[in-house]
């Protein structure tokens, strides 16, 4: 069963959130995006771009009311940002996130969520040597793989 997200915040707004983002509005998805990057510079420009609905200047404002939250930040770093947003989000929430390698992100993301939020690890199997906000593109991921990696015990209807 495929579950129908109505508010979607991307956190990080680099290469692979921007094409997330442009991949949803192609295919004509009617969810509100939210999202977040910790540069100024970079929301200034996300802004200027029309990348995402709304920008918000904290990660725990983007994901208020989020169904789904992904984590486009780098592996280092998903850690502490879960931790940052954990108190912000709603209950029933799916997180998922777009890093390289599982088993860091799994010890380092699960336990600062929530029981009552779903994490859905992912890798999507795409990218191209450019980077930032302005390097996104609809057809990113087109014909290409995106891995899930849920623990044994994640609700089957946030997979």
């Amino acid at each position: 069963m495929s579950q129908t997200y109505q508010r979607i915040a991307l956190i990080g707004l680099g290469l692979i959130a921007s094409s997330i983002f442009w991949s949803l509005k192609r295919a004509g998805h009617t969810s509100h995006v939210t999202g977040y990057a910790r540069s100024f510079a970079t929301r200034d420009t996300a802004r200027r771009t029309g990348l995402c609905d709304e920008i918000f200047d904290t990660a725990q404002e983007a994901v208020r009311d989020a169904d789904l939250v992904i984590l486009c930040v780098p592996v280092g770093v998903m850690g502490t940002v879960a931790a940052i947003i954990a108190p912000a989000l709603k209950p029933g929430a799916t997180v998922s996130d777009v890093g390289s390698v599982k088993r860091a992100v799994i010890d380092a993301v699960a336990p600062c969520l929530p029981d009552n939020v779903h994490f859905v690890p992912a890798h999507p199997l795409a990218g191209t040597e450019h980077s930032g906000p302005e390097s996104g593109f609809a057809g990113l991921f087109d014909n290409r793989w995106c891995l899930l990696v849920p623990e044994v015990g994640t609700d089957a209807g946030a997979v």
